[in-house]
């Protein structure tokens, strides 16, 4: 698979095979096409060469249905400013039909139960990171991308990723996370996918790359 912008490839020669219910760090330098490739995956981009499917369905052939299965936590929120939290998560509840029941406990999880009904825009970067969470967990995907899950966030939120995380795989939810957090991800991830611009160079468990690291992490 592979993507370029303008004349710089992204991505090139990449081949992967990521397990289901599993959780992937992916792992490189800054430009190495992390958010790239979850940008394909997600469907909001298409590759220029190759293929990519998510459970059968494949990426730009069967893109309503990888949308169904497939939920992105990007570095922008995009979420509705003049709206409270709670107001915020119904929206994203009535569109995929789930009951607004669900709304409340999401709030909880994440920390935000006393903060659901004010408005967005009073909300901290760490706040709307975190409310960002709680709409992923609403829509049930079966393949989590989460895209520097422990920016914006304080100590507390980083424990929060953690058992966000866990709360997915125990759905049976594939997650595969762009971290620069490369110890704390290395922990509670069953295996790591290392890129160098655009490319594949390192793949195994996620222990193992600790041993790695200091080769390509700078």
């Amino acid at each position: 698979m592979a993507r370029r912008y303008g004349p710089r490839w992204a991505l090139s020669g990449l081949t992967l095979d990521l397990p289901a219910a599993t959780a992937v760090m992916l792992a490189g330098k800054n430009g190495a096409g992390k958010s790239t490739l979850l940008r394909i995956l997600a469907t909001a981009i298409k590759p220029d060469r190759g293929t990519a499917s998510i459970d059968g369905f494949d990426v730009v052939r069967d893109r309503e249905d990888v949308r169904k299965i497939t939920a992105l936590l990007a570095h922008q929120t995009y979420l509705y400013e003049s709206l409270t939290a709670r107001e915020n998560l119904a929206v994203v509840a009535d569109h995929l039909r789930r009951p607004r029941t669900r709304v409340g406990p999401a709030l909880e999880q994440v920390g935000l139960a006393s903060r659901a009904d004010d408005p967005v825009a009073e909300f901290s970067a760490g706040m709307r990171k975190r409310l960002s969470f709680a709409r992923l967990l609403l829509q049930e995907p079966r393949l989590a991308l989460l895209d520097e899950p422990y920016g914006a966030l304080d100590p507390p939120g980083f424990d929060l990723v953690d058992e966000v995380i866990a709360s997915l795989r125990r759905g049976g939810a594939t997650v595969v996370m762009a971290t620069h957090h490369w110890e704390r991800a290395a922990h509670i991830c069953d295996s790591a996918v290392v890129l160098d611009e655009g490319r594949l160079i390192w793949q195994g468990a996620a222990a193992d790359s600790l041993a790695h690291e200091p080769r390509w992490a700078s």
